[in-house]
């Protein structure tokens, strides 16, 4: 603590030379603070370079190369509060539809390279979560087993009203983890869950031993941000904040280059989290420092009925701990759980290697019928 306390003292004394301590604390408050007031929606476009139309227009442009048929729309559910939709209908209504969620900070335009591979066989649905992309971004409770519950209800609504009786239920990152929250509350309705490198599994670790070095730096840094939304800098960086998502993950372009040859992907992931920051706060709501989940899914995951088939599908150049699948598979010994690493694929599995994962996706979902 000694050691922490004098490196977090170094880094306050280095923003304090650079004269912005307290501004940056001061503004940067003040924007999180007032992001749901009802005239920082008005405010918010005219220093970030961004509107409600062009995320419209973004996510159109990701989407324009399917040649398939689909819908989009906005699903009602209660509160007035909407889901938007993207529906690859298919001829073979027999088929059990898959469902695909989202991750923290993307929505649904991120699939872009598998939505048609997905949907020649079966019905496959893509919806924003709640407080993401296109869908409403109300307030969440600050507390993180209520905000948990309201992203499991949202998705049950949503599922009522497009008529959806079971599904195979894939997620993404926090979509994993709503997505097996959500097959622990409603398990009549899955018929497989499957999980792509998914968030919030394991315990934050009690030991040293146990947890990845993380530079001193970087926990005296991780301190003085902790009151702040994840991605709070992104709407600070006011007109500068394309440029920022450019420069900071330009590994994104490479990955939709087979589509893209400009900066669509990153406009798009830009209009997305610009926006009132609703399901960012309410995802900070669930964690501790350092990105760890207030509510390991690791500890309740043997609550999962055991007729319920997992599959945990991660990249095997990826930076986040692979270990999960292997922890659940350790856990459900009654239970069926495959684990799948795909060669080639960090974090974003589906966008890294996406015909592997198109593949690996449509052989899963061919022995549920």
């Amino acid at each position: 603590e000694e050691t922490v306390a004098t490196e977090r003292g170094a880094v306050h004394r280095i923003v304090m030379i650079l004269g912005i301590h307290v501004l940056y604390h001061k503004f940067l408050r003040f924007l999180d603070s007032t992001s749901r007031s009802w005239w920082i929606t008005s405010w918010l476009p005219s220093w970030n370079p961004t509107s409600l139309s062009q995320l419209k227009n973004a996510e159109e442009k990701m989407l324009q190369s399917i040649t398939a048929t689909f819908s989009k729309q906005n699903i009602p559910i209660s509160n007035g509060n909407m889901i938007w939709t993207l529906s690859f209908k298919s001829n073979t209504a027999s088929k059990i539809p898959l469902v695909l969620i989202h991750g923290f900070g993307g929505g649904v335009a991120m699939w872009a390279l598998n939505l048609e591979a997905l949907s020649q066989q079966r019905t496959v649905y893509a919806f924003d979560l709640l407080g993401f992309g296109r869908s409403s971004r109300p307030q969440f409770s600050s507390e993180a087993e209520k905000v948990e519950n309201q992203f499991v209800e949202s998705i049950e609504e949503w599922r009522v009203k497009v008529g959806v009786e079971t599904m195979i239920l894939l997620g993404h990152n926090l979509g994993g983890y709503l997505a097996a929250a959500y097959t622990l509350r409603y398990p009549s309705r899955i018929k497989h869950l499957i999980l792509v490198e998914p968030w919030g599994f394991p315990e934050r670790p009690n030991t040293p031993e146990q947890d990845r070095p993380i530079p001193g730096w970087i926990k005296a840094l991780g301190a003085m941000l902790s009151p702040f939304n994840p991605l709070a800098g992104l709407r600070l960086a006011g007109p500068l904040g394309p440029i920022l998502v450019q420069r900071l993950r330009p590994d994104f372009k490479r990955k939709y280059a087979s589509l893209f040859d400009d900066n669509t992907v990153t406009e798009y992931i830009y209009h997305c989290n610009v926006q009132i920051p609703s399901g960012e706060t309410a995802f900070k709501n669930m964690t501790i420092p350092y990105g760890w989940a207030k509510r390991p899914m690791l500890q309740r995951v043997a609550l999962i009925q055991d007729d319920i088939p997992i599959t945990v599908i991660y990249g095997a150049r990826s930076c986040i701990d692979g270990n999960s699948g292997s922890s659940v598979k350790e856990i459900r010994q009654n239970s069926h759980v495959e684990t799948i690493a795909i060669r080639g694929a960090g974090h974003y599995v589906y966008a890294d290697q996406p015909e592997d994962f198109n593949q690996r996706v449509l052989q899963i979902c061919s022995n549920v019928e």
